[in-house]
């Protein structure tokens, strides 16, 4: 059962236990004359008007946001709690006048007799029941409304003892007994009143829920890519937790893996606090162990650049950076070389003026057309060539290789093996000079990309 339906049928239920238990205390105390009974009742009735304004409102503020409500009907419920706790301090008033008015006037006591002490126990019985039920129906849907109505039923199981002493008392001889009972049921309705206002009061000032900010934030701290939690609020509307996050992100991680993170961090506190809803902020910063080549890629990303081939080196005290900066083919060398200037001027003012940037400028690799394969002839000359020009060298077992026809040449492509401890360096030093070899065989092959695997074990 979903929650909403949860807290309708518990709200329902409430209702008619509500009523019936109100007049069954009315009627008998006003038949044996009771102000502490008869202030029950109206206890009870003003829970019955709670509930009926409980089950109503529940109704509406599971509804999701909407234009004019961005974040859910949820604090409809705060405002109906708000209503229900000036209803208890106006019945709390009227009793404690009335009580104070029979003890002056030395009121006789009420007759007494067993059916208004089975019709408490009776009482009693059935709101420890429903108030059981709606705390734990509250407790599970997160509904403040729900939990405000618990605990009148609670206060009722409290009101009813007082009645039963105030009862015992006037039976004894004591015609007192029954105005102070009355004047009990009032003071519990007083505090009950004050309590529910003050966690009413602290949802509509968005008072973080207790608990609630540390939980979040080493939620989100946990979440990999998440170097700081600079900020975080926390508010609650209805049973949703609204979270505001400012998190530090590393400044050199792609734009799909802050997006990630972002995702994790909202299954983090989903785990924590359970229904969430996080606006999640990514602050880039400079990490205290960023390489040199990092932060150059860095600039070049901020500035839209595609840089490959990035070398740096000191010579003695000196930076020495070089670059292959990538740019349109057919843009003319004055606008090129005025985007590579930017580009180390914008290097200097990182590194300071001391350093030296060389850019090399190159046409940027254009998007091939997809081509078709070449003649299986065609395929096994190229695939002897390369098994040729592996043969004196550390690579081997040429395989794979696939070769495919383009308007701008041919395209090869190779598997080949290497042994497992040879270093990444010495690897390429072998793929490369095959792969020079066969273009200078082949003129009319444009590219050819190579992949070094270790041998099978």
């Amino acid at each position: 059962m979903s929650a909403h339906n949860v807290k309708s049928s518990v709200a329902a239920i409430s209702v008619l236990a509500s009523g019936s238990m109100a007049v069954a205390k009315f009627v008998v105390g006003i038949a044996i004359g009771s102000l502490a009974l008869i202030s029950e009742a109206l206890h009870s009735s003003i829970d019955l008007v709670a509930t009926i304004i409980t089950w109503a409102v529940v109704r509406v503020s599971d509804l999701p946001a909407d234009e004019e409500h961005h974040y859910g009907h949820g604090k409809l419920e705060s405002v109906s709690a708000l209503g229900i706790i000036a209803l208890l301090y106006v019945l709390a008033g009227g009793i404690l006048v009335e009580a104070y008015s029979r003890l002056r006037e030395g009121a006789p006591p009420p007759s007494i007799s067993a059916i208004p002490f089975v019709v408490l126990i009776i009482d009693i019985v059935v709101n420890l029941w429903r108030a059981r039920a709606l705390h734990r129906a509250a407790r599970d849907t997160k509904s403040q409304a729900l939990a405000a109505d618990a605990l009148h039923f609670a206060s009722d199981v409290m009101g009813s003892f007082a009645v039963i002493i105030g009862l015992l008392l006037a039976g004894l001889g004591f015609w007192w007994g029954d105005a102070a009972a009355a004047i009990a049921v009032a003071v519990m309705i007083a505090l009950l009143g004050l309590r529910m206002a003050r966690s009413t009061v602290e949802t509509l000032t968005d008072r973080a829920p207790e608990g609630a900010f540390e939980k979040a934030t080493v939620a989100i701290r946990n979440v990999p890519g998440v170097l700081e939690v600079e900020r975080l609020r926390v508010r609650m509307v209805g049973p949703t937790y609204f979270i505001d996050a400012i998190a530090k992100v590393p400044r050199t991680i792609p734009i799909d893996r802050v997006e990630e993170i972002k995702r994790r961090a909202q299954a983090a506190v989903t785990e924590v606090l359970g229904d969430a809803d996080l606006t999640f902020t990514a602050v880039p910063v400079a990490r205290d162990n960023e390489s040199v080549r990092e932060r150059i890629m860095v600039i070049a990303r901020n500035s839209g650049l595609a840089i490959h081939h990035v070398t740096v080196h000191a010579l003695d005290e000196k930076l020495i950076v070089s670059i292959d900066l990538e740019v349109d083919g057919e843009m003319e060398l004055i606008a090129a070389h005025a985007i590579a200037h930017d580009l180390e001027r914008a290097i200097r003012e990182d590194f300071g003026e001391d350093v030296e940037v060389d850019t090399h400028i190159e046409p940027l690799e254009p998007e091939l057309p997809w081509g078709s394969d070449a003649a299986p002839d065609r395929v096994e000359t190229i695939r002897e060539a390369l098994t040729r020009f592996a043969a004196d060298g550390p690579i081997h077992d040429i395989h794979n290789v696939r070769v495919r026809d383009s308007d701008a040449g041919e395209i090869v492509n190779f598997h080949c093996r290497a042994a497992p401890s040879m270093s990444v360096i010495k690897v390429h030093e072998g793929v490369d000079a095959i792969e020079r070899a066969l273009r200078r065989a082949f003129p009319s092959i444009k590219r050819v990309i190579s992949h070094a695997e270790p041998p099978h074990r």
